[in-house]
């Protein structure tokens, strides 16, 4: 098997800010936002983007390669108290497209296990929604999806726009 030690890019990026955006509904969740400084010439506000760069610029990110990139969604999955974690299969040759040992790279050292619906629950973000359940999920990508959006209204009524 293969083994290789990996590295990763971190730190900020120039001429921005990495911050986050929490929930109304709930407070936990923390979306990250990049806000990018425009030149001072432009007389404007900073431009902030939804942030797809992962922890790995956060400067207060500790990264630890063997855990992987931080489960987000379990505390929130596990809140709702609908699901189970189960022990999963193990990997088979047949996933690796019967390599041989010398080509195939080694196992990810942070096994996590996966998680299903309790016996008799749907546990899809459509079966919560036609419950009447926000989830952490869907508030999240509310945030993401629609950023910008009250501050393009404020600014079409300062325009005279409607």
């Amino acid at each position: 098997m293969k083994t290789t030690t990996p590295t990763v890019s971190q730190g900020p990026l120039p001429a921005s800010r990495k911050i986050y955006h929490s929930g109304a509904l709930h407070k936990d969740i923390r979306v990250p936002m990049r806000e990018i400084a425009l030149h001072p010439s432009a007389n404007e506000k900073p431009v902030v983007v939804y942030d797809t760069s992962g922890p790995y610029t956060d400067a207060e990110y500790q990264v630890d390669i063997d855990k992987g990139l931080p489960a987000l969604r379990a505390p929130w999955i596990a809140a709702r108290g609908d699901t189970e974690s189960y022990q999963g299969r193990l990997i088979k040759p047949a996933d690796n497209g019967f390599l041989p040992p010398d080509k195939i790279v080694s196992e990810f050292p942070e096994r996590r296990m996966p998680v299903r619906g309790v016996k008799g629950k749907a546990v899809t973000q459509l079966a919560y929604a036609r419950a009447g359940v926000v989830t952490a999920e869907m508030e999240y990508i509310a945030i993401r999806e629609n950023l910008g959006r009250s501050e393009a209204a404020q600014t079409a009524a300062r325009d005279g726009e409607s």
